[in-house]
This record gives structure tokens, sequence and C-alpha cells, in this order.
């Protein structure tokens, strides 16, 4: 058996600020978005360097508040990135941990997302 990748689902509840968080602050792309029909929730998916994660306004997919810990390579570059965007919301910093340095940051929505970089990574 072999797990070939893990999405978590976000749940969101305005699609311009979800854009402007994700795409915008945190540099993903946008890949698709699916509705059932006009008027329906949407159902999205944003990238970027091998993350993924699906972002949901259907009442049932997900918790808002919920937290991703996302283990990655190069947080004081991606650090340094997002804060240039002058995101007016959120300045996040690194925190070093015992475990490594981590970067939390939280949507528009209460959802965290932990970036951490293992201690002895570059």
């Amino acid at each position: 058996m072999k797990f070939t990748q893990t999405a978590p689902v976000l749940r969101i509840f305005d699609i311009a600020k979800a854009r402007e968080f994700y795409c915008g602050f945190l540099g993903m792309g946008w890949d698709w978005e699916h509705r059932f029909h006009e008027g329906a929730p949407l159902y999205a998916q944003v990238s970027r360097a091998g993350l993924v994660l699906h972002l949901s306004e259907h009442h049932g997919d997900a918790t808002p508040g919920s937290t991703v810990f996302v283990r990655m390579e190069g947080i004081a570059a991606f650090h340094a990135e997002v804060i240039a965007r002058n995101y007016p919301y959120l300045r996040p910093g690194i925190e070093e941990m015992p475990w490594g340095r981590m970067m939390t940051v939280t949507d528009p929505f209460m959802n965290r997302i932990r970036f951490n970089e293992d201690i002895g990574e570059a």
C-alpha cells in the first residue's frame, strides 16, 4: 500500500477573501473549482510546491477553526516572501520550537496553517 497525497479540507465562507489570502498572501495557485450547479457552494483546490489544500463552502465538509501542520524547507525565505506582500490582516513571525522553526498563519475563517521546518534543515 502507498498513500500518494493528503489534501486537508478547510471551510471557507467568502470566495474573494479566500483568494486574497491563499493566492494573494500565501502565493498559492487556484487550481480548480467545482459547483454541483449554479448557486451551489464552491469546492476548490489551491496548491504550491507540493502543498495541496481543498477549500469548501459546503456545510458538512469541514469545521471552521481547524489546524493543518505542514512540514517544509525554506521557511525563512517563505516568511520573507509573505511579509513583503504587506497583507493588512496578518504579519506572522517565526517561532523557535523544540522540534524546529514554525510560522503559523490564520486564514479569514479561523483555520490555522502551521508551517514547520525541522531542526537541521536549511
